[in-house]
Parts: structure tokens; C-alpha cells; sequence
């Protein structure tokens, strides 16, 4: 069975409940962590890197959807579990004015609760997404990327307005606010969906570790493995450090600084919906907005570094990362797809890539940040994050270059809906 785009659209609003939730640890705590607490930013660099850690289980979730009961139990309990984890890390903040010690131990658990909850919502949800999409595999996974981003949006602005005045235990009762709508979104989205439509069990044609083997023996795989965790690397450095940037060299409230957050997710947002309108009229090609992605990145960020204007500098790294997204997960459609029967081995290799990526590039920007901090004013010390992020977007700008080319990416153009 094929699902119509109202069915489409009601199932992806949970990816729009895994944005908005995942969005509060990555910006809003990390910020208050190292700017209202004065804490190392390392620390919520090692918090971010362990949820992202524990999401390396997302291949145990998937098998286990696979073969336990169908896609939405592990989607809803997924999601319990990632609600549970972030109303913890914020009850941790609270905690923190009269114990660092059990904060750090609710925080531990509660990042956990987060990986784990997302590796097997997030996992699962996919799988179910691609068992009822028929031929539309393109648009919907696009459709689902853009309530991702669009979740992290509305979930960054509404909880910086609701945060006015700020105070801990503000926090605590507006992240229950967002939490208790993500759960409902999920059930909403999830009802009846696998009930309603005929989902045919997956077959598993040779054993994981057979695949995974057979995967990594592709030459044009092991290279875009490795574009893949340079560019992550390079998306995600600025990630935990954005926000406090925000806080320490401009003076920017918590409030404030996660509406300049989503502002930058706003402007990926567009970034993106640009790719698809241009590509919709055949200008461009998926290695061309992969590689005009990275380079404007690099010039947001380096804009960043320099103290330009704040906003305009913000809005080019936006949507720049937004092109960057269209040509990467574009191509890493194409590459997964063009081997049917290893299709989810392929993006699950991918995807543990990325993960390892992106938990690096907490650890590094915030602990380069911590040992600059040490030595130089806080606009340098952020500026020399900035400057090697940049170097690493254009880095990937040239293997992208190099990567894309050839009889999977010749003719690589989107069409309509990818």
C-alpha cells in the first residue's frame, strides 16, 4: 500500500516531535550549562557525545522492529524515553544551583534516555516511513527532514518566548510543556498508520555482519563513508558552541540566544526549500549543492569568527547548511538505493558515520574551546572554533568534489520532491 500525502505528512510530524526534543539538549542546556552555570563547556560536550554515543544501537532497534511487533511500539517508547531524558537534563539544571554532583548524574542518565530513545524512535520511524511510501521514497524522506528542522524551529523560538524572564524552575515547567506535545504529536501521528496500511515484513537476505562486510568491500561506499564523517564533523562543530558564543561575546540572553538558534535552523529551512525550487527547474546537481553548501558554511563561520554582523552571518551559515543537507542526504539516497537488497545496511553504515561524526565534533569544539578560553579573550578563542570548522567545510567542499563524480553521479540532478 501506498500512503497519500495527508498520511505522509500526519507521520512525519514525528520526526518533528524528535527535532523539537532534540534540539533542547544540543542548544538551550548546553547554553545554560556553560554560561549560567559557568561550567566547561566540555561538559555538555561529553553529555552530547554520549547520546550520540548510545545511538550506535540503532541497528539492534531497527532488527528488533523488524521482527518484535511491528514499528510503532518502538517509535512511541522511544519517544517516552527521549521526553524522560530531556525533562531530566533540565531537572538536572535545577539541581545544579544546590548540587553539581547529582546534577552530573541525573544529566549521565538522562543523556542516555535520549540516545537511546532516539535510536530506536528515530530508526523505526524511518523503517516504517519506507514500508508505506511505495515510489514517493524521495519526497517523503525530504518531507521528513524538513519537520525535523521545522520541530528544532518552532521547538527553539516557543521555548525561548515561554522562558521570559528566565529561571530554573521556569525551565523545568515550560521543557514539560514541550515534552507532554511531542508525545501527543507521536501518537497522533502514529495511530492506526500500521494498522491501516499493509506493511510487508522485511527480508533479511544475509546475516548483518555479512553485510556489513559486503558494504565496506564497495570502493565508492568506503569513500562516501569518509565524506560523510568529514562533512558531519564540520556541520556539527559549531553545534554546542553557538549558543554560548551567543552568550559570552554578544551578550545574548538564554531566551535570545535560542531564538537565534532557530533563526539559523530557519534559514537551513530555506536553504533547502531553495534546492528543491531550483532543482524542480533542473539547475543544479546534488554534487553541486553539497559543495556550494560547505563553502558558504565556511564563509557564515568565518563571518562568525571576524565579528561581523551577527544575524547576516548567522542566515548565510543556515543556509548553507541547509544546501549542504539537500546534496548530502540527496546523494546518500542515491547511494544506499542503488543496491536494493542492502539498502538499510548501507544508510545504517552511514548513519554509524555520522553518529561517530557528529559526537566528535562535540568533543573537539568544546574542549579546543576550553583550552583557547584558557589563553585568549572569548571572541578569539571562539573565532579559532570557527576558523577550523570553516577549514574542515571546505575540506569537505573538495572531497565532495572529488567523491560525487563518476557512474553514480554523473546525471545527479534532484527531481521533483527529492
Amino acid at each position: 500500500m501506498t500512503a497519500g500525502w495527508g498520511l505522509l505528512i500526519r507521520l512525519c510530524l514525528v520526526n518533528a516531535a524528535i527535532g523539537g526534543l532534540a534540539a533542547l539538549p544540543v542548544n538551550l542546556f548546553n547554553r545554560l550549562m556553560t554560561v549560567e552555570l559557568a561550567l566547561p563547556a566540555l561538559l555538555p560536550g561529553l553529555l552530547v557525545a554520549l547520546h550520540y554515543g548510545v545511538q550506535l544501537t540503532r541497528p539492534v532497534w531497527g532488527h528488533r522492529s523488524d521482527t518484535r511487533g511491528g514499528r510503532t511500539p518502538f517509535i512511541l517508547g522511544g519517544m517516552v524515553m527521549v521526553g524522560a531524558g530531556v525533562l531530566g537534563a533540565a531537572w538536572g539544571i535545577q539541581v545544579a544551583a544546590a548540587s553539581i554532583s547529582w546534577a552530573l548524574t541525573i544529566w549521565i542518565l538522562s543523556y542516555i534516555a535520549i540516545g537511546l530513545g532516539i535510536g530506536a524512535a528515530g530508526t523505526s520511524f524511518l523503517a516504517l516511513l519506507a514500508s508505506v511510501t511505495g515510489t514517493r521514497k524521495g519526497a517523503a524522506a525530504t518531507l521528513a527532514w524538513l519537520m525535523l528542522i521545522a520541530g528544532a524551529i518552532f521547538a527553539s523560538i516557543g521555548t525561548g518566548l515561554a522562558l521570559e524572564p528566565y529561571s530554573a524552575d521556569r525551565l523545568v515547567t515550560v521543557v514539560a510543556g514541550v515534552v507532554t506535545i511531542a508525545l501527543i504529536l507521536c501518537v497522533l501521528a502514529t495511530w492506526r498508520v500500521e494498522g491501516g496500511a499493509s506493511v510487508a515484513p522485511p527480508t533479511q537476505d544475509a546475516p548483518l555482519m555479512q553485510a556489513l562486510r559486503s558494504t565496506w568491500a564497495d570502493p565508492m561506499a568506503r569513500r562516501f563513508t569518509g565524506f560523510v564523517f568529514l562533512s558531519i564533523l564540520a556541520f556539527y562543530l559549531s553545534e554546542l558552541i553557538f549558543e554560548p558564543f551567543a552568550g559570552h561575546v554578544h551578550g545574548l540572553s538564554p531566551e535570545d540566544s535560542t531564538k537565534l538558534s532557530g533563526g539559523k535552523d530557519g534559514a537551513a529551512l530555506l536553504g533547502m526549500i531553495g534546492a528543491g525550487v531550483l532543482s524542480h527547474l533542473r539547475l543544479g546537481s546534488l554534487r553541486f549543492w553539497a559543495v556550494t553548501g560547505c563553502v558558504i558554511s565556511a564563509l557564515g563561520l568565518l563571518g562568525l569568527g571576524a565579528q561581523l554582523p551577527l544575524m547576516p552571518s548567522t542566515i548565510a551559515l543556515g543556509v548553507g547548511n541547509g544546501l549542504f543537507v539537500v546534496g548530502a542526504v540527496g546523494s546518500m539516497m542515491q547511494l544506499a538505493a542503488a543496491h536494493a537488497k542492502a539498502t538499510g545496511t548501507r544508510m545504517g553504515v552511514f548513519g554509524a558515520a555520522q553518529a561517530i561524526a557528529a559526537g566528535l565534533a562535540g568533543l573537539i569544539a568544546t574542549g579546543t574551546l576550553d583550552l583557547a578560553r584558557l589563553v585568549l579573550p572569548d571572541a578569539t578563542a571562539y573565532a579559532t572554533v570557527f576558523t577550523l570548522e570553516a577549514a574542515l567545510f571546505l575540506a569537505a567542499a573538495f572531497v565532495a568534489a572529488r567523491v560525487m563524480q563518476g557512474d553514480g553521479y554523473s546525471d545527479a540532478t534532484l527531481v521533483p520532491g527529492e
